[in-house]
């Protein structure tokens, strides 16, 4: 169990980054393709890009350098909200197909938790 909760905190981590660095850090590349952006003040965005790759960070760093290892269950929690605030949020823009991706990241991410808070502690 342990290998399978590394590979799905890997995974996430890779989307998170991938994600949330555009939003953080080029806010005119981000327009093009997420069509939401334009509609969303540009700190918000910056600061749910941040909050994306800072999960993504705390997803492994802690585990893998045995430093403060328990924020790694907590940056899963906290990429659980962002996942729930997100699907809400499409929700309401009638944006079903990000929806569907907000519900598989949140659930790898309640598995993360889940998995690291009780199965396989670290």
């Amino acid at each position: 169990m342990n290998i399978v909760l590394w590979l799905v905190q890997v995974l996430l981590a890779l989307v998170f980054l991938m994600a949330g660095a555009p939003k953080a850090f080029q806010y005119e590349r981000a327009k093009a393709p997420m069509e939401w952006v334009a509609d969303v003040p540009q700190g918000l965005v910056t600061f749910i890009g941040s909050a994306e790759m800072l999960g993504a960070v705390g997803l492994i760093l802690p585990a893998l350098t045995g430093i403060l290892p328990r924020l790694t269950p907590l940056a899963a929690v906290g990429l659980v909200i962002v996942m729930l605030l997100a699907g809400g949020f499409h929700v309401t823009r009638r944006e079903y197909s990000h929806v569907v991706t907000n519900l598989v990241l949140f659930a790898l991410a309640a598995f993360v938790a889940y998995g690291r808070f009780t199965v396989v502690p670290l």
